[in-house]
């Protein structure tokens, strides 16, 4: 640019040295305010028959309802879970359902024998959630409840957490009685 005014520390002088982005600041603006007036054009909800070639598959009502049913089931079941771990985890109002989604997809055993159907659980992810989990696994075997389809009663557990070393020596132990006072 050949033009004093674009060397000089004015707001004019500033125009003047970037004009050429000036320009494409409100070319681009103009766009944008052009795509908003098309979208506004645009209705908000568009219903599939609408845009789809072919025929468009619906379930059936029972079918729907039966699934429905089935989500419906398998959310009571997890807030019945989350109310038996709740006294056992600190955290079961904000961490509770994540927890239970841990146990879940955990690895687990299962052994059958003559008298009992056991699931033992690996650890999980930390000491204190492995805890929490075992307090539940021992309410859920004193329910007592019975596999269906045979008379073998539910036996929960989890798997002792590996001693690693010293570094990581596992969850501390929990606090007995205190100790008598020594005699005289």
């Amino acid at each position: 640019m050949n033009n004093p005014e674009g060397r000089r520390p004015t707001m004019r002088g500033f125009k003047i040295a970037h004009g050429k982005i000036g320009k494409e600041l409100r070319a681009a603006r103009d766009r944008l305010a052009e795509i908003r007036a098309r979208r506004r054009a645009l209705p908000e909800r568009v219903e599939v028959r609408d845009v789809s070639d072919g025929v468009v598959v619906k379930l059936a009502t029972e079918r729907k309802h039966l699934t429905n049913l089935i989500k419906m089931l398998a959310y009571q079941a997890e807030s019945d879970l989350l109310a038996f771990l709740s006294p056992h985890y600190a955290r079961s109002n904000a961490e509770g359902r994540t927890l239970l989604h841990e146990l879940f997809r955990a690895a687990a055993d299962i052994d059958v024998t003559g008298t009992e159907l056991r699931v033992t659980l690996h650890p999980l992810s930390s000491p204190h959630r492995t805890l929490a989990v075992q307090a539940l696994c021992d309410t859920l075997t004193e329910t007592t409840t019975v596999f269906p389809g045979s008379r073998l009663p539910l036996r929960f557990a989890i798997h002792p957490r590996p001693q690693i070393g010293l570094a990581f020596p596992g969850p501390r132990p929990k606090p007995g009685p205190p100790a008598p006072p020594p005699g005289p």
